[in-house]
């Protein structure tokens, strides 16, 4: 059984949401919108041929390992459908207020 593109951008989504410190960036306006008939997370992905586009809002610092849990945890989805082998470009399009929390990055000290 094939998945359609439409439920891997779901299950995508899913996952970004399961990721603790990133959120699927979503155009002005949608970001509570339960009125639309889709996820407006969904905006946040796109499946080219070849590359598979995330972009998400971090919440937390550093950077580098938030992304590679994200992207550990995107791999397994991406396993078994047409974009298995497909590259992954996450996009970090914003910073929330939440990544310049005093302990959000434990090797970064605030000062006083």
């Amino acid at each position: 059984m094939s998945i359609t593109e439409t439920e891997l951008i779901e299950r995508i989504v899913a996952t970004i949401d399961a990721v603790d410190g990133v959120y699927a960036a979503v155009p002005m306006g949608l970001q509570n919108s339960r009125w639309l008939p889709w996820n407006a997370g969904s905006a946040a992905v796109d499946l080219g041929d070849a590359v598979v586009e995330i972009r998400v809002v971090a919440a937390s610092l550093p950077l580098r390992p938030l992304l590679a849990g994200l992207d550990a945890a995107v791999r397994p989805v991406l396993a078994g459908t047409a974009w298995a082998t497909a590259r992954l470009r996450i996009h970090v399009v914003d910073l929330h207020t939440d990544a310049f929390a005093g302990d959000s990055d434990p090797d970064h000290d605030p000062g006083p």
